[in-house]
């Protein structure tokens, strides 16, 4: 698994070459290294950043709280879900790619920068890169079977525009008054 997984971050390194996006010697982007995730995981991969750049460190204020935060990171670790390797490449490889958009400058939430690297490459290269995946689709995609694992939840939040179902084993007291649906931006409501 780990070989294919290497192997298609390499196809998806070749292909932003053929963009004239290389981040292998980019110095602003810095050292990337990918594997497989050591935990089961629901998410399809994540990318962890560590050595930052002092100098493009800012300050944020959040109530009484003040955090330092970076726009850019010397060392960048992909880890890809285990599960998403059952998946089909195509659906493997936009998960890499997503990460590893997350490794240029700016990107490491999934604001403006973020999105804007993603259109291009979605129209460049013809990819699907989105901010949530979608496990169904993706397993349909795959010719997988996909079974909801409801039971070992305790709770169902809908959302109130999309119909969009989340479940989740615990529950933040604010949910429904600070968070929107991630698709579509609507309301939710705990079921």
């Amino acid at each position: 698994m780990e070989e294919k997984l290497q192997q298609l971050y390499n196809d998806c390194i070749k292909e932003l070459e053929t963009i004239k996006i290389d981040i292998l010697n980019n110095p602003l982007i810095g050292e990337i290294d990918i594997s497989l995730a050591k935990r089961d995981s629901k998410k399809y991969g994540c990318c962890k950043q560590e050595d930052p750049d002092i100098k493009t460190g800012y300050v944020t204020r959040k109530r009484n709280t003040i955090n330092i935060k970076y726009d850019r990171y010397n060392k960048h670790h992909i880890e890809i879900s285990k599960w998403v390797m059952k998946l089909d490449d195509s659906v493997i490889k936009n998960t890499i790619m997503h990460e590893i958009i997350h490794c240029f400058p700016g990107c490491n939430n999934h604001g403006t920068t973020f999105k804007n690297y993603a259109s291009y490459i979605n129209q460049k290269l013809g990819y699907n890169i989105k901010r949530l995946g979608d496990k169904e689709a993706d397993y349909k995609l795959s010719n997988l079977d996909f079974e909801k694992d409801e039971k070992n939840y305790n709770y169902k939040i809908e959302c109130q525009d999309c119909g969009l179902i989340i479940y989740r084993k615990r529950l933040k007291k604010d949910l429904v008054k600070k968070y929107r649906c991630g698709k579509c931006g609507g309301k939710l409501k705990i079921i």
